[in-house]
């Protein structure tokens, strides 16, 4: 690199940080880290009608929770600041004053409304939306008399004919006709810059050296490379990552589930999971590795193994990555997380799981089948009821199969006298049961499985009986063998 790296984030404080954010935002980490570089934290709040109360602290919140610090912006500081928009006016205004006075922006008296019917009726007529210059074909003398009466006027800045073209690091030679292109308002009447002029302003500043961000900004590049050239400035080196979709290829949405980082982290996903997840969302190692460490990230991560296509997010795959994560984690620490969760959702009375040895027992029993904390009930939620409310679907099977009950009524019977009650014991005396009955083991199994979980799917069963303890578990091999005699349709709840 001729100089250090100087990458920046730069969100507006206008809602939750987006995932497609997030990736933009460790795009920029990993890059900065990977060449010995700077990442710069910049907000983007110059729009006061958008700003949304709160939002910062939630765009904070969830870059820290990735693990993406900043070594300049909001809370940390640095030399380049101040790091909020809102706190740079003067500079944008003086910057824009310099353009009219060169002759490379005119002042626009234009009513805004008139605008909107002049940009529909083009769109009506099949046209480019453009502006059509009436205020720039205004002589000098009427232009500064106007302003001179304390007419309001917002700056735009003048797009000369030609093309521009850039090497951008994602996509290659990009060129644009500047035809196509507007004379873009740079200062509204209010003072307040727009995103286009404010960004160059602020890149330029801070000395940003590689600006990498969404592919839905890469219209606004051909008029920012313009107004760099027009303030004298050379251009930082960009580079357009591809869009994020949903699983149904569309604009990912809230339609398709969480989109905000921390929606995310509330629903159990480690932050470990979701930033390798993220980085795999149009970049690649090798096309096939698939697990890395955020140090292992900022080491192999190039913008070359970026790609141009769209990244489809996957649902599954970020559940089925956060069951590796989490399963990686130490005993204590996952039960700490299903506490945590059965806590804060009330989903159980304390009471219930405040045996501390007994809930580590049943999350290991419960094993590779939890990829977060909020699936613990689903595969343990019948150790904490008196009794269970088997599902309709495995009740009737075991309806349907008339040696059931009595097999059920004499394993119980065979494991009121296990002595001692433990794992081996418990499963020689069941799969004794089976070879006396010259069944399959799973034919005893399985009906036990049910009338002790309410499910088809569990723990092993004999995990599932020594938590659930003798008398539990006799006592509802009874239950529902007495239920099956009877031929109930429906369990007792």
């Amino acid at each position: 690199m001729a100089s250090k790296v100087r990458v920046r984030f730069a969100p507006s404080p206008t809602g939750y940080l987006h995932v497609g954010g997030a990736r933009t935002a460790l795009f920029n980490y990993l890059y900065a880290r990977k060449h010995g570089g700077t990442f710069v934290l910049r907000i983007e709040d110059t729009d006061q009608d958008r700003n949304v109360e709160d939002a910062l602290g939630g765009i904070l919140e969830g870059l820290k929770w990735l693990g993406l610090r900043w070594e300049e912006g909001p809370e940390v500081g640095g030399p380049h600041g101040p790091y909020f928009q809102s706190e740079r006016l003067a500079g944008y205004a003086e910057a824009a004053l310099r353009l009219l006075a060169e002759g490379s922006a005119y002042r626009c008296y234009c009513d805004p409304e008139e605008l909107k019917k002049k940009r529909e009726a083009a769109m009506a007529r099949s046209e480019p939306p453009k502006y059509d210059r009436t205020c720039f074909r205004l002589a000098k003398e009427e232009s500064e008399a106007r302003a001179a009466r304390g007419e309001p006027f917002a700056l735009r800045f003048l797009m000369l004919e030609g093309e521009t073209s850039w090497d951008d690091e994602v996509r290659g030679t990009v060129t644009f006709q500047n035809s196509i292109l507007d004379d873009l308002v740079i200062l509204r009447t209010d003072r307040h810059p727009t995103y286009n002029f404010a960004a160059v302003v602020d890149d330029a500043a801070m000395d940003i050296t590689h600006v990498l961000r969404g592919d839905d900004h890469i219209s606004n590049t051909p008029r920012q490379i313009r107004i760099y050239e027009a303030l004298g400035l050379t251009p930082p080196r960009f580079g357009h990552l591809p869009m994020i979709l949903g699983p149904d290829g569309t604009r990912l949405s809230k339609r398709h589930g969480a989109v905000s980082v921390t929606a995310f982290r509330d629903d159990g996903i480690l932050p470990q999971a979701m930033v390798n997840f993220l980085a795999l969302l149009g970049w690649a190692f090798d096309g096939e590795r698939e697990m890395f460490t955020m140090d292992e990230l900022a080491e192999v991560f190039t913008l070359e193994r970026v790609s141009k296509n769209p990244a489809i997010f996957n649902y599954e795959k970020l559940d089925w990555m956060n069951g590796e994560y989490f399963r990686a984690l130490p005993l204590p620490v996952r039960a700490d997380m299903v506490a945590s969760y059965l806590r804060e959702t009330g989903s159980l009375p304390e009471a219930a799981y405040h045996d501390r040895r007994f809930l580590e027992r049943a999350v290991e029993a419960v094993g590779d089948r939890m990829k977060r904390p909020r699936q613990f009930l689903e595969y343990a939620g019948y150790l904490f009821v008196d009794q269970v409310d088997p599902e309709a679907a495995p009740w009737a099977e075991l309806l349907a199969k008339p040696m059931t009950a009595a097999r059920l009524k004499k394993l119980a019977a065979l494991l009121a006298e296990v002595d001692p009650f433990e794992h081996d014991a418990i499963e020689k005396a069941t799969r004794g049961l089976a070879v006396s009955e010259t069944v399959k083991a799973g034919e005893v199994i399985m009906p036990a499985r049910i009338a002790l979980t309410g499910k088809k799917v569990s723990p092993g069963i004999f995990d599932v009986m020594l938590l659930l303890g003798r008398e539990r578990t006799v006592q509802r091999l009874r239950h529902a063998a007495e239920r099956l005699e009877a031929g109930s349709p429906a369990p007792a709840s």
